[in-house]
């Protein structure tokens, strides 16, 4: 576990510093070996069991790869080299900063809509949405595969970055949907956990009352793999940050300090909304990484 913590640091640093790092991340060769597959496989949208299969076929030829070689360097400095480099690769794809500032960056609603879609290809024109895509963005890029790298090591963080790329709308190109759709269901399972810890960060990170009182709504009809409770709970949050900052400052003063003199009111607020969001998936990853440190205290410890 120290060595981990150690390895989160430091890939968190590599992505937030290293400019062009993104494109160390290429996935052409699983997208390559997705396509040669997917020539070779005929799965019907009722054949989940063969969609299942295929999706397993695709996934962890690499994932035991990559955990056999994890155990025959048992820990030592190169076990810390691969786990920096995996975690590395599997941290994105691309940085959710810099996706974040095209997005406030945006001078009118089709642009913001366009940047919106890097981050959250389902994102709508609804109000909230940015604070949806972002939040989508923040666990498919961090925190699933964070979760996965600290409870399976590299070989957990690669299997949830290869289920998260097989299950991208962009691969229905090279793979029959029934396996797209095997991948997003494999990927929400995968996803649940992540997404209740991060909802519990929030409540601890953000405002307790609003994030508490969006997921039990959410959870009214019952439990299920939906995601949309942690989209929920962050959008009440991030509304109840900003009513507490703007009761503060005037309209006109909203817009100066936003940036967007002239704006839209409506467009303004999403720009406020943005920054909010990814602050405050700053503070949940912090908070994350603070309790992974008190663990590894412990240890020492006890």
């Amino acid at each position: 576990m120290p060595s981990a913590l150690l390895v989160i640091v430091a890939v968190v640093a590599f992505a937030r510093f290293a400019p062009g790092g993104a494109a160390l991340r290429d996935a052409r060769w699983y997208r390559g070996w997705a396509g040669w597959l997917g020539d070779r496989v005929q799965a019907e949208r009722g054949e989940r069991a063969l969609a299942m299969l295929v999706v397993a076929a695709l996934v962890l030829p690499a994932v035991v790869a990559v955990a056999v070689l994890d155990g025959l360097l048992a820990r030592g400095f190169w076990d810390t080299v691969l786990a920096f480099v995996v975690l590395a690769w599997a941290w994105g794809p691309r940085d959710l900063d810099e996706d974040v500032a095209a997005a406030v960056r945006a001078t009118d609603p089709p642009a913001r809509h366009a940047a919106l879609l890097r981050l959250y290809p389902r994102v709508t024109s609804v109000p909230g949405a940015g604070v949806d895509a972002v939040v989508h963005a923040a666990l498919l890029r961090w925190f699933g595969v964070l979760l996965w790298f600290l409870l399976l090591g590299p070989a957990g963080a690669l299997g949830y970055r290869l289920v998260a790329l097989t299950a991208d709308a962009d691969m229905r190109v090279r793979l029959p949907g029934a396996v797209v759709d095997a991948a997003a269901l494999v990927l929400r399972v995968l996803d649940w956990p992540a997404a209740q810890l991060m909802t519990l960060a929030l409540a601890l990170a953000g405002n307790f009352d609003a994030v508490v009182g969006a997921w039990r709504d959410w959870h009214s009809d019952g439990p299920g793999l939906d995601r949309g409770f942690l989209y929920a709970a962050a959008r009440g949050c991030v509304r109840v940050e900003l009513a507490d900052a703007e009761r503060d400052r005037n309209d006109a003063l909203v817009v100066e300090i936003d940036g967007d003199a002239g704006a839209a009111p409506g467009f303004a607020a999403g720009t406020a909304e943005l920054r909010d969001a990814m602050s405050l998936m700053w503070r949940v990853l912090l908070l994350w990484l603070a309790f992974v440190a008190l663990i590894v205290i412990s240890g020492w410890v006890l």
